[in-house]
């Protein structure tokens, strides 16, 4: 889990704003983003943390997804990946990162706000690798909307909920059966959770759901030998970002550090929780906010 340069100043590792306007169509594609994220394609050295592993990852195909997808793979992980089926084409480029790194890749098309799908998923899953000893919910949808509560259609808070949460929570039941002890749950959550910016108001209510889904099932499960945490990123330069922000260019200059994370900065913290050298770290948020406080 190392680079190959010397540390530094992480207030200027990455690109600062003010970055170009820009706006996509949801879900977003990363080759059009300006600047063009990192997911340490150059960067991230494996070390053997999760040697011959089985992961599950849901929103693989790009962000946050693809970075954890390439991190596991060169820490010796195979790697299976959920996306939409209109993201096919950063699919195949997260699958080439995780096949170039000499592990198994397959990336499924899904839709994890059907319930079917979810089950489906970890079917195919424990077909490909028979287990499952990571299990990555990472998938997420928001639509910004600055005009306040009255905005939210009926039809978009039932997509923020399915997506985030019912996902989530259809996913992990099914996987149980399939993560052997010394395995884990790893859910992405927010910053949002914590300190909710009014036109996210539904996405960050599901954020905060998952800090109370993953606190709660870490004491279901301990005494199966399954360890559950959560990531809680601050500002992160993904495709959802353009797709669903009216307003991109000062994108992550609240936090302290002055710009947004690059995905390629939040993969080590699912590293870590996923390895043995965590092994006694279940039910906790790892803070990844660029400085911003959290309780």
């Amino acid at each position: 889990m190392t680079s190959d340069h010397a540390p530094e100043n992480p207030t200027t590792a990455h690109p600062r704003p003010e970055f170009p306007e820009q706006e996509q169509q949801h879900p977003g594609r990363t080759d059009a983003m300006r600047p063009r994220p990192d997911h340490g394609e150059e960067s991230y050295r494996g070390s053997g943390l999760l040697r011959d592993r089985a992961a599950l990852v849901t929103g693989g195909d790009s962000g946050i997804g693809r970075a954890v997808c390439l991190a596991f793979a060169r820490e010796g992980a195979d790697v299976l990946f959920a996306h939409l089926p209109e993201e096919a084409e950063d699919a195949r480029e997260t699958a080439r990162l995780v096949e170039d790194a000499g592990r198994k890749a397959v990336a499924v098309p899904c839709d994890i706000r059907e319930e079917r799908a979810c089950r489906d998923l970890v079917e195919r899953a424990v077909t490909e690798f028979g287990r499952i000893d990571v299990l990555v919910n990472n998938a997420a949808y928001q639509m910004a909307q600055s005009e306040g509560i009255e905005a939210i259609t009926t039809e978009q808070f039932d997509r923020v909920m399915k997506t985030n949460l019912y996902g989530m929570f259809w996913l992990t039941r099914a996987a149980l059966p399939h993560i052997p002890e010394g395995g884990c749950v790893l859910n992405s959550t927010s910053v949002q959770a914590y300190k909710p910016s009014p036109p996210l108001l539904d996405y960050a209510m599901t954020k905060g759901a998952i800090v109370t889904f993953t606190q709660g099932l870490a004491q279901q499960l301990a005494p199966r030998g399954i360890r559950v945490n959560a990531v809680a990123p601050g500002p992160v330069w993904t495709p959802l970002i353009p797709a669903t922000m009216p307003e991109t260019a000062e994108f992550g200059k609240q936090a302290p550090l002055g710009r947004p994370a690059q995905p390629a900065e939040m993969a080590p913290a699912y590293v870590f929780l996923a390895s043995a050298a965590a092994s006694f770290i279940t039910g906790e948020i790892m803070n990844a906010t660029g400085g911003t406080p959290l309780p």
